[in-house]
């Protein structure tokens, strides 16, 4: 069986909206410091040496390893990390990372600030208990991980992208006094986000004290969709075809595999790997070649954006997917069934092979108010064209070579 890589964006967008600090209002008659006077416990980044050499100056004995073993220094740099030659670490601030199967990483430096962070105040919009608590820490780091459909995380759709927006704060002890309140606490907010398209990786971050837009870290990553062909039957009085043929797959030891002229041929699109419950997998065409290459003549359509072929006698019809199917995760998956057939000559209408392969092109969707991400065979223009924005074509999955006898 052939798998193609599908390629999902994420763009992970650290927006630091500085460090807070909320300052009372002066007394009258007192003189009010000028702006280019500093203000006396505003928290602030520590001042910056040549690179990265103050991020970077972390005590060997509190250092927490950043990426995959034997990750390269090149490497390390594109995800916000710091390399000694041998080892990749996180750094002196606050290193927010989206991963390819939909968390976010978050590990947060004690010395992010000065003063201090306090570490055990950190929360997320969801709080700080459950996925929101940290999931490791030492003294000068604590490491959260979590769903990004977790911890309060927003969701909205815009531009084509699926984007996902959390924040982190830390909170500030105060002390009251007959006469007045204060702080000796850091107030942090950082918001981030993760963005989700159909085409590639890439991640974006920014020093909570700079005043600059980030510049970009490129890195890939694929979302695999697979095509695969079910094989269960049905042994038992009363059972149902459609549902018992998903219940097992055909292998790749076991293609080519041989199916009689107009014998149901069963056929799912799944993605792999992946457990956001908000995407949808969408088919766009699904078309039978007589060759492995998908864009080889001759072609036989079985779904046209996303539904049946309406000038093919025998109909392919689609079969739900949805809470009955005991799947994790109903949207990720489409199927279909196909009655077998065989390519002929256009002139001498004589079978020209006796091989077929099973093609699909996908796309990644997120359901909104104009589009449910749902094929609807009856759907107008502007429903397409509502369709198209949401979810773009991403790639193709094929299946292995299936060959027709005669019965």
């Amino acid at each position: 069986m052939v798998t193609t890589g599908v390629r999902l964006v994420v763009l992970g967008l650290f927006l630091a909206f500085g460090c807070v600090s909320s300052i009372p209002a002066a007394p009258t008659n007192v003189k009010k410091p000028s702006q280019d006077s500093p203000l006396p416990g505003k928290p602030t980044v520590p001042p910056q040496m040549s690179g990265q050499v103050q991020k970077c100056q972390v005590q060997d004995y509190e250092r927490v390893p950043c990426g995959e073993p034997g990750i390269k220094a090149a490497r390390c740099n594109t995800i916000n990390c710091c390399f000694d030659g041998q080892q990749c670490y996180y750094g002196k601030t606050v290193t927010v990372q989206c991963t390819l199967d939909g968390q976010f990483v978050l590990v947060a430096a004690r010395d992010t600030t000065l003063p201090r962070i306090s570490l055990e105040s950190i929360s997320m919009l969801g709080g700080n208990a459950g996925p929101c608590s940290p999931v490791d820490s030492n003294a000068a780091f604590a490491i959260y991980q979590f769903p990004v459909t977790a911890c309060g995380t927003t969701m909205m759709v815009k531009g084509g992208y699926v984007i996902y927006e959390n924040r982190m704060v830390s909170s500030y002890e105060v002390g009251v006094g007959p006469r007045g309140s204060i702080t000796r606490d850091t107030h942090y907010e950082l918001y981030f986000q993760c963005k989700y398209s159909g085409v590639g990786l890439a991640a974006l971050s920014i020093d909570p004290a700079a005043n600059v837009d980030p510049l970009p870290l490129v890195a890939s990553g694929p979302l695999q969709v697979e095509l695969r062909l079910g094989k269960g039957q049905c042994v038992t009085k009363g059972c149902v075809a459609e549902q018992i043929a998903y219940n097992s797959y055909y292998s790749a030891l076991d293609y080519p595999v041989t199916k009689v002229l107009r014998e149901p041929v069963y056929v799912e699109v799944r993605i792999v790997g992946r457990t956001d419950p908000n995407i949808v997998l969408v088919l766009g065409s699904c078309w039978a070649t007589a060759a492995p290459n998908p864009y080889s003549l001759p072609q036989w359509d079985l779904l046209v954006n996303g539904c049946p072929y309406k000038d093919d006698r025998y109909l392919t019809r689609l079969i739900p997917v949805n809470g009955t199917s005991r799947l994790a995760y109903p949207t990720h998956y489409r199927r279909f069934v196909l009655k077998m057939f065989t390519f002929v000559d256009k002139t001498s209408m004589a079978p020209l092979q006796e091989t077929l392969y099973i093609h699909c092109s996908t796309a990644v969707c997120l359901p909104n108010a104009l589009d449910s991400c749902e094929p609807m065979c009856t759907r107008t223009r502007r429903d397409v064209s509502a369709a198209e924005e949401t979810a773009a074509p991403t790639g193709i999955a094929s299946s292995g070579e299936v060959i027709f006898t005669q019965a």
